[in-house]
């Protein structure tokens, strides 16, 4: 009998020790999947912040930019303008285009990542066009045209472009011309880029030039890029 209860309590110990084992087993997965929904949480909260921080950013970026554009299109007077006193006034385009330069490159420092930043960026090296710091114009819209955003790169390329024609680099200015028009980009489009390869052309190769403004007025026609060419055409001497 004594024998029999042993293996009887020895059962219950073995009943007693894997309910044991399967409660403990069941408080660890508890606590396991509790850790795992802090995480999630934590991760949410973080994800949700970071998002809201990047949206704020992105909305204060926008406000700056917009104050900036404003400063790029001033009017030029001696007084401001009764019906908008919204839009400054200025002196002359220099001084314009120096505190538009200030307002942009605020904006690209302040808030570089958002997209408001970078298209600060670029309108910062316009302005320092319009400032004739045609070299340092340069420099920063070379750092721009390496950026992911395809269509802030083709911008800054395009600028390139212009500014190396202008500069008396026509043959760089060409050479980044023939590229875009390869591959044109929403913002800057085939047509516009045809148009300033004709120009950049129409001295040094004008029977090349009168083929594209041609070809501009096959391509496009009825549209304002399509009188420009004829204008381009009309420019060139019948000689050539």
């Amino acid at each position: 009998m004594a024998e029999h209860i042993s293996r009887k309590e020895l059962k219950q110990d073995k009943i007693k020790e894997t309910i044991e084992h399967g409660a403990e087993a069941v408080i660890s997965h508890g606590q396991f999947a509790s850790i795992v929904v802090a995480i999630a949480l934590v991760l949410a909260i973080g994800y949700g912040g970071w998002h809201f921080y990047i949206d704020r950013q992105t909305a204060q970026a926008a406000i700056g930019l917009g104050e900036a554009t404003k400063a790029y299109q001033g009017r030029i007077g001696t007084s401001p303008n009764p019906a908008d006193s919204s839009v400054p006034t200025y002196p002359d385009e220099k001084a314009r285009a120096q505190d538009a330069w200030s307002k942009f490159l605020k904006v690209a420092n302040s808030y570089p990542s958002t997209n408001p930043g970078k298209l600060a960026r670029y309108y910062a090296a316009l302005c320092l066009e319009d400032l004739d710091r045609q070299n340092q114009a340069l420099e920063e819209l070379k750092k721009i045209s390496s950026s992911s955003d395809k269509e802030l790169a083709s911008m800054a390329q395009y600028q390139m472009a212009i500014i190396d024609v202008r500069t008396g680099k026509n043959d760089d200015g060409i050479k980044l011309l023939r590229a875009l028009a390869d591959k044109p980009s929403a913002l800057v489009p085939r047509p516009l880029v045809l148009l300033e390869l004709a120009g950049a052309l129409r001295a040094s190769n004008p029977k090349e030039a009168t083929s594209i403004y041609q070809q501009i007025k096959k391509e496009f026609p009825d549209t304002n890029i399509s009188e420009q060419a004829d204008r381009g055409l009309d420019s060139i001497s019948p000689k050539s």
